[in-house]
């Protein structure tokens, strides 16, 4: 009897087994079928960043270490070669020093225009919106267009002499172009007018997401004008900065085509114009020498990379961090 009662007792409170889970399959078929959207979505940009970023870097690569000439497949070995010559080239280092130059000058002369141009937009004036429109269109003309109106204006016989002659100036006519003491600054003043008007609208958009309550707080306590700019908007503006400041280095590092187009392959050496990307079609593609023409491009690509990590990791830093809400392997109280 006993024994029959601790049977009894044993199989009420021993715990039950549990039984075949029958959410199993569907939280599977749940995962199969994320994966398959996310790889609907995604694979097709993911194909295309590997077929035509990824692919031809590394193409670019292999080539760089043949003496090919664009044509059949590349035989003829030959190394480091081409990087060898083309770190003691000086064509090439004075592009690169050129390069330099216009990535200082396009910070130091476009940010503090476009973010006045920013803060005058930004005020309720007469015609503003005619202001934003004219001052954004250079940026949507094409690189062709732009390059070849600068190039009959300032050539020695062009518009902008021929007015300087009519109202008296004869002294200031120069060759805008081919003076290598005036051509560097030639195609900065280009390049600004080019390029401004996407910096205002980014400067535009970063004042814009600025709360009004803090304009507001501060006239309350009388601030002037410029202490507001100096202590909400600048502060505040400085992601967008930085952004813009990103961008604008990359596409200094990688300029091309205005160069290309107003001074062609072989004047922008002798006007002290040239810059990387010309430097490597003309010794590349113009000369039939592809392999050492893809040596050069794979440089341009680690100077810009090297350069691009290098300020996510010291500039941008800070706001990627800003923009997290929790800090990563910070556990929540």
């Amino acid at each position: 009897m006993v024994d029959t009662m601790t049977e009894r007792v044993g199989a009420t409170t021993a715990p039950a087994r549990p039984g075949p889970s029958r959410q199993k399959p569907k939280h599977s078929r749940d995962a199969w079928v994320k994966r398959a959207e996310i790889a609907l979505l995604a694979g097709p940009a993911i194909v295309m960043f590997v077929g035509f970023v990824i692919f031809p870097v590394f193409m670019a690569a292999y080539y760089g270490f043949f003496r090919w000439r664009g044509f059949g497949p590349p035989t003829d070995f030959v190394g480091l070669q081409n990087y060898v010559v083309i770190f003691t080239d000086g064509l090439f280092l004075s592009a690169l020093q050129h390069n330099a130059f216009i990535v200082v000058l396009s910070l130091i002369m476009q940010g503090p225009i476009a973010i006045a141009f920013a803060l005058l937009l930004n005020q309720k004036i007469k015609g503003r919106s005619l202001i934003r429109v004219l001052i954004f269109v250079p940026y949507v003309i094409a690189e062709v267009i732009v390059g070849t109106g600068w190039g009959l204006m300032l050539q020695t016989t062009g518009a902008l002499n021929d007015f300087l002659g009519k109202i008296g100036l004869e002294s200031l006519q120069a060759d805008w172009i081919a003076d290598p003491k005036l051509a560097i600054w030639t195609l900065m003043v280009i390049i600004s007018w080019k390029y401004i008007g996407f910096a205002v609208i980014l400067m535009l958009a970063g004042m814009q997401g600025i709360p009004d309550e803090l304009y507001e707080a501060a006239a309350v306590d009388g601030a002037s004008y410029w202490r507001i700019q100096r202590s909400i908007t600048l502060p505040l503006l400085g992601p967008t900065i930085r952004i813009w400041a990103f961008l604008s280095i990359i596409g200094s590092l990688q300029l091309f085509d205005l160069v290309y187009i107003i001074w062609g392959q072989y004047v922008a050496d002798t006007a002290g114009t040239s810059t990387m990307a010309t430097y490597m079609v003309r010794e590349g593609r113009l000369t039939g020498n592809y392999g050492y023409g893809n040596a050069v491009a794979v440089v341009i690509f680690l100077i810009s990379l090297v350069i691009a990590l290098t300020y996510q990791r010291f500039v941008l830093k800070r706001d990627t961090e800003g923009a997290l809400t929790e800090k990563p392997g910070k556990e929540k109280a």
